[in-house]
């Protein structure tokens, strides 16, 4: 039986409002709305980001139903994004979906945020059990499904920031915007300059090689001794070779026999290319959804609603509210 769900996403800077049906193994995403707040030189500032995602809630949720070609009334549940994430965004997704399915006296379904990346990559590249790197602003992980448990469980993560966090604070202490500009200025660097490089296992660490670069070569270009271009690619070439690592060290861990790359850093295509090239060499396949979906987004969430109905998962524990710390374990994968 085909259900419907629409998908509120609202983790940090991006309000989303996706649909999705499907039975739970075939589904369908119907739309995507996407809604992002404009970004500050001083990055994104929480209570800002709640004023934009109220602002924009109820234009984003009707743009996606028009997408779609659905009325509310079609609607078979409500699914938000529980975490991880920042608290004042967090809650206003949460609000927003909870003041929905009350209204249309349908299910309120909690997702966490990193497992709808993970189901939507795999539902578009076709991946059926792959070793995953999600790569996102605040989160960077390595995770196998347990079936057995009913859970991912984390291999290796960041010891102390997210990739995206550490390339959003690099680029701003540079005097570049965002992570995007890193890349596009890494594209131009030819010269690879000497890094910190910390992997302990199948972790990583950023906090290091950050400050490196503040107290090394922040005053170096300035001068204009070093360029600013071979900086950025020395830090994307070290950086995602840290991951690249991690990963294939969890693979070899794992004997899994694919790999998924997902999450809004693996939008770049040299973090893509790094970690096709460890996947060939080690015969296994290698996938990452379109950028639409490796960025944040509501259709995740709304497909892994389905999957819930699916499964018949409609009951949770009462007073769900939204965990800014959610691990990915927390989640319990009962479509698997």
């Amino acid at each position: 039986m085909k259900r419907i769900v629409l998908g509120i996403e609202s983790t940090a800077h991006t309000l989303s409002a996706g649909v999705a049906q499907g039975d739970g193994k075939n589904i369908e995403i119907l739309a995507n709305a996407v809604d992002k707040a404009p970004h500050t030189k001083k990055g994104f500032i929480p209570r800002l980001l709640a004023e934009h995602h109220s602002r924009v809630f109820k234009k984003t949720v009707e743009s996606a139903l028009k997408q779609a070609g659905k009325g509310m009334h079609d609607l078979n549940a409500i699914a938000f994004s529980q975490g991880p994430g920042m608290g004042h965004s967090l809650r206003v997704g949460f609000v927003g979906a909870k003041a929905l399915a009350g209204l249309l006296q349908t299910p309120l379904l909690p997702v966490h945020h990193g497992i709808a990346h993970i189901e939507v990559g795999k539902w578009e590249c076709g991946l059926r059990d792959p070793l995953v790197l999600y790569v996102s602003g605040g989160n960077t992980q390595i995770l196998i499904l347990d079936e057995k448990e009913k859970r991912y469980r984390v291999l290796g993560e960041t010891l102390d920031m997210g990739v995206g966090n550490f390339l959003d604070v690099f680029a701003r202490e540079f005097g570049l915007d965002s992570a995007v500009d890193v890349m596009h200025s890494a594209a131009k660097g030819k010269n690879l300059v000497e890094m910190p490089y910390t992997i302990k296992g199948m972790n990583v660490s950023f906090t290091g090689l950050l400050t490196h670069c503040i107290r090394n070569f922040k005053p170096k270009v300035e001068r204009r001794e070093l360029r600013l271009e071979d900086v950025c690619f020395s830090v994307q070439e070290t950086v995602f070779a840290l991951l690249t690592e991690a990963t294939e060290r969890a693979l070899l861990h794992s004997q899994k026999k694919e790999v998924l790359a997902c999450g809004g850093v693996a939008c770049n295509t040299r973090l893509k290319q790094m970690l096709s090239e460890m996947a060939k060499e080690n015969k296994v396949w290698f996938g990452s959804p379109a950028d639409g979906y490796n960025r944040d987004n509501g259709a995740m969430i709304a497909l892994v609603g389905v999957k819930m109905l699916g499964a018949g998962k409609t009951r949770f524990p009462e007073g769900l509210q939204p965990v800014q710390k959610m691990r990915p374990e927390a989640q319990e994968i009962t479509w698997a």
